[in-house]
């Protein structure tokens, strides 16, 4: 009788046991029938050409836009130094005064030596005058009448000599005032009063820099001038010409300087040791916030690029070859992967040269639940889909 109920309980429990596994199974089947019909939800953006200007960060320095070293023309005792060290000077102030005694007695007996000599000429011309007479009555000899002539010939010539010699003493008298050559910022002395200077030497008194407008000397790989050669001959970048590029600068502090400059030119010999050419930009500098040696960083304007792609970088990943790439909504709403070929980062998007058309549906959020081929979902337009007609400025926000 024990057996018999034994036998019953476990015919039960077995049956129970079946039940419920069957239940399980027809539960766990229904959930991924249910996972498998759900394709993933992903946001997108839809790629629209925009008019982009491009531009470049090159690190440069500033340099004076006119440079003078002041150095003596004639030798001598320094007896006064005329300037505020670090002042402004114009053109032909007086920097320096060397003591000019010496030079001022060199021009005085230059000027006596010219009177001298004006006063024999005229004695030799009165002498000739008169044998250019008695000469026709044979009074004196025609050779009498030569040399009287040419002593008077060589008379004239002396005092060219002493008017020449006159004006090199009175320019050794000027050159006693050292003058600036330009008008610009002094810096310091290297001399002081008493100092013994000679003409010409090799090391100058001071230098006068005119810094306003400055200099700014930037340099880029001649790679990047090729490339940009090659666009610019496709028509796919739009130049505004070199002479009328804008350029702007950003400071050491990464602070931008308030005005703007301009291009002026770009060097036709490439440094062998960088690969790389100097760019010249010139900018005003009325309050002298630029000194020359700074180093600072300019933003050129090299064009306009018409009808650029630009792709959020958060729609951009690489493969495992390094490549970037980008994953599409094509019109069957399946991923599609492209291969891109990107020129450069702006904003916060990249530039693309190739692998994207305008009208795709670029996938920018939801990547890791995607992959090529498989069904997805658009989400509802929100933040991640610009309204259409939306302004580059404001789509780069």
């Amino acid at each position: 009788m024990l057996t018999k109920h034994k036998t019953v309980l476990i015919a039960i429990v077995g049956t129970l046991v079946g039940c419920l596994m069957l239940t399980g199974c027809q539960k766990q089947t229904a959930a991924e029938g249910k996972t498998q019909s759900a394709p993933p939800e992903v946001g997108i953006e839809i790629i629209q050409p925009q008019r982009v200007p491009i531009i470049s960060e090159l690190p440069g320095r500033t340099s004076a836009f006119l440079i003078a070293e002041v150095r003596p023309q004639v030798g001598g005792i320094i007896q006064k130094r005329l300037f505020k060290e670090g002042s402004d000077v114009k053109a032909g102030d007086v920097l320096y005064q060397i003591d000019p005694a010496t030079y001022q007695a060199a021009f005085t007996s230059a000027k006596a030596a010219l009177s001298k000599a004006e006063a024999s000429r005229d004695t030799l011309r009165l002498k000739a005058d008169r044998h250019r007479e008695l000469v026709k009555i044979k009074a004196v000899s025609q050779q009498e009448f030569d040399n009287a002539v040419g002593a008077l010939r060589e008379a004239e010539a002396d005092i060219e000599s002493a008017k020449a010699a006159v004006e090199t003493a009175r320019i050794n008298v000027a050159y006693t005032r050292v003058v600036s050559p330009i008008t610009g910022r002094i810096g310091k002395s290297s001399v002081t009063v008493g100092a013994l200077v000679t003409a010409s030497q090799s090391s100058p008194l001071s230098t006068v820099q005119q810094i306003d407008p400055i200099y700014v000397d930037v340099v880029q790989s001649s790679a990047d001038l090729l490339h940009l050669k090659q666009i610019l001959s496709s028509e796919a970048l739009k130049s505004n010409g070199v002479a009328q590029a804008k350029a702007r600068l950003l400071l050491e502090d990464g602070t931008q300087y308030p005005l703007e400059g301009t291009l002026e030119f770009s060097d036709v010999t490439v440094d062998q040791s960088t690969g790389s050419i100097t760019l010249r930009a010139v900018f005003p500098n009325p309050q002298f916030v630029l000194l020359p040696g700074m180093y600072v960083r300019a933003i050129l304007e090299e064009g306009v690029r018409e009808h650029a792609i630009l792709a959020p970088q958060q729609g951009v990943t690489r493969n495992t070859k390094g490549k970037p790439i980008a994953m599409v909504v094509d019109n069957s709403d399946k991923v599609e992967q492209r291969i891109l070929t990107v020129d450069r980062a702006i904003g916060d998007k990249w530039l693309v040269r190739e692998g994207l058309n305008p009208g795709d549906r670029l996938i920018v959020e939801g990547l890791q639940k995607v992959r090529p081929g498989s069904p997805v979902r658009i989400a509802q337009a929100g933040a991640a889909a610009p309204a259409e007609g939306t302004s580059p400025a404001a789509a780069g926000k």
